[in-house]
């Protein structure tokens, strides 16, 4: 999940004001910058022109060592951000996070620590997988970025914090329904209503994409059970809510197959199993 590239770059520029950056020439290869006291200006530029040139593991170099030889110092302050911008835009994570708690830890009252925050929650972000796979990145971005809006309201930070929360619970509620599905094709339908059910009565996942699914696998499972009238209750709920849905469709469909037609009539088409595999 990339998205959030452009808010950090905006960010990071926001928050950080550059110090002199036009005193420095930084010819310096990437080997191992080896200690040596130069002023801190001259560090700092440096770090600076290599980020500018998005020579990002050589622009951490020059900020670690601003923090190293000046600890403590607003020049280190200023590095430790600057580490965690270079850190994320070259995709390492981990390092990012380590130095968005390094700023938290050392200046929690600073208000640039609300870009560490913030940054340490798009971090987890970033690293969400598939609903196939453990959804620790998602458990830790949805903690992040609550954290974020707790702490930071009405900023824009807060803002992006809120739309990327919706996009972790879809992911969670997609999980659910990964799971409920297996359930489903294994013939335990107990376990798979209990998987649906959790995404129809959480209502951070009301708001998601999967809720008319849900519903409609109800419908299904509970017919499997001879449920019928569950089965029709649940379709009437999808009905109400969600009458164009393709689900609902289906969910009409099966339903008067039993003699339980709904109420509601679906307004929207009846789409296939090889469509819904297969769109377009």
């Amino acid at each position: 999940m990339r998205s959030s590239k452009s808010v950090v770059s905006v960010a990071v520029l926001t928050m950080v004001v550059v110090m002199g950056v036009s005193a420095c020439s930084g010819t310096r290869n990437r080997t191992k910058l080896a200690y040596e006291e130069r002023p801190v200006e001259l560090l700092y530029n440096t770090g600076y022109q290599r980020l500018e040139s998005r020579r990002w593991s050589d622009a951490v170099d020059y900020f670690q060592e601003v923090e190293r030889q000046h600890p403590y110092s607003e020049w280190a302050r200023r590095a430790i951000l600057m580490q965690i911008y270079a850190h994320y835009q070259n995709g390492a994570y981990t390092d990012a996070i380590a130095a968005s708690d390094r700023f938290i830890q050392l200046f929690p009252g600073n208000p640039s620590a609300a870009y560490a925050f913030y940054m340490r929650a798009v971090c987890n972000f970033e690293q969400i997988v598939d609903v196939g796979r453990d959804q620790a990145y998602s458990e830790a971005a949805l903690l992040g970025l609550r954290d974020v809006i707790r702490r930071y309201p009405g900023t824009p930070y807060a803002t992006d914090a809120r739309v990327k929360i919706d996009m972790v619970n879809d992911q969670l509620a997609g999980k659910e329904m990964n799971i409920g599905r297996y359930y489903q094709r294994a013939n335990q339908p107990l376990a798979a209503v209990n998987r649906y059910k959790a995404v129809i009565d959480n209502q951070d996942f009301q708001r998601t994409s999967h809720t008319a699914e849900a519903l409609y696998r109800l419908v299904e499972v509970n017919l499997m059970m001879g449920l019928t009238e569950e089965a029709t209750r649940n379709g009437a709920v999808l009905g109400h809510n969600y009458p164009g849905s393709p689900w609902y469709a289906e969910a009409y469909a099966l339903l008067a197959q039993r003699g339980q037609t709904p109420e509601v009539a679906p307004t929207g088409q009846r789409e296939s199993w090889l469509r819904r595999i297969i769109p377009g």
